[in-house]
């Protein structure tokens, strides 16, 4: 009898033991699994999130990160920087991002990005546009934001800028990864040579290219700069154009012999189709915030070429 109530109490332990084994490695296999789905390398076989403001820069950092980071912007493909304002569900996500990456002085930015750093105080934020020699801007307020104390944010249309921009983002990605070091410093090597190729490209289009364009917001101030080229705004001060004021360019670009008006897509082009008119002149869409950077810096080169048929 007592060798009997030993063998239930033995096996009842036993039983109790391993029931509690069952649901500790339930427990195990259940955590696994939900972080292994739950992160961003679950889901995309990258190890983490940056966020950056325009696409532009998300070309340039995506050049670099590789397969190391997901990239994601805040404004969107068509969307302008100077008036959007991000989603309640961007404003979530962003706390899942590992860092955010500014193009520098661009309205969304000066609106926002102190917000933004309030929201997220674990977030390191890295500014691309730091050791980029700076221009005074052309327009001091585009509807609901403001450009930094009248610095042109447009960096990123010049070849000389892309250089520094993204040896920024190198520096920055080295930071938050470093055991990556040499993969992100490959990386760099190949889209400076990618950048340098496109400058090639460049001088050969400017060589017979307008010296003078006309431009409805003011967004080429680093591209006329490099290559020694007047862009003529028709944006006033941020604003829609007065009477006075179209005439007044009408008259400037027939001096200054323009045969091309760029207009974004983001901007009515009414005032434009107005004054290509008078002037006999050619609109040409760009989309300088476009991801595909380089072929939209090629696009410009190209319509100022007058030996080439605007597209």
């Amino acid at each position: 009898m007592y060798y009997f109530v030993y063998l239930c109490t033995s096996t009842d332990k036993y039983l109790i033991i391993m029931k509690h084994l069952y649901f500790l490695l339930t427990a195990i296999i259940g955590f696994i699994f939900n972080t292994s789905c739950s992160s961003p390398k679950a889901e995309t076989g990258k190890s983490s999130i940056i966020t950056v403001t325009i696409e532009p820069l998300r070309y340039f950092t995506e050049a670099i990160a590789g397969d190391k980071f997901d990239v994601v912007s805040m404004v969107p493909d068509g969307s302008s920087p100077e008036t959007y304002d991000p989603t309640p569900q961007q404003l979530v996500a962003l706390a899942q991002s590992q860092a955010y990456f500014q193009i520098g002085h661009i309205g969304f930015e000066q609106t926002w990005i102190q917000r933004l750093q309030a929201n997220t105080p674990h977030l390191p934020f890295y500014d691309m546009s730091e050791n980029v020699p700076l221009m005074e801007g052309t327009c001091h307020e585009t509807h609901q934001h403001n450009h930094d104390h009248d610095v042109d944010p447009h960096i990123w249309n010049s070849t000389k800028n892309a250089e520094i921009i993204v040896k920024n983002i190198y520096h920055a990605l080295c930071q938050l990864d470093s055991i990556h070091q040499a993969y992100y410093a490959h990386r760099l090597d190949s889209v400076t040579a990618l950048i340098r190729e496109t400058e090639q490209q460049m001088q050969t289009l400017m060589k017979d290219a307008d010296r003078t364009f006309l431009i409805y917001h003011p967004a080429l101030t680093y591209f006329a700069r490099d290559y020694n080229l007047q862009q003529i705004s028709i944006e006033n001060n941020g604003k829609e154009p007065t009477p006075a004021h179209l005439q007044s360019l009408i008259r400037t670009s027939k001096e200054n012999k323009a045969r091309v008006i760029f207009v974004q897509q983001e901007f009515d082009q009414r005032n434009a189709e107005t004054i290509a008119k008078e002037l006999n002149v050619s609109v040409v869409p760009i989309h300088p915030l476009s991801y595909n950077w380089q072929a939209e810096m090629i696009k410009i080169a190209r319509a100022l070429n007058h030996n080439l048929k605007t597209e």
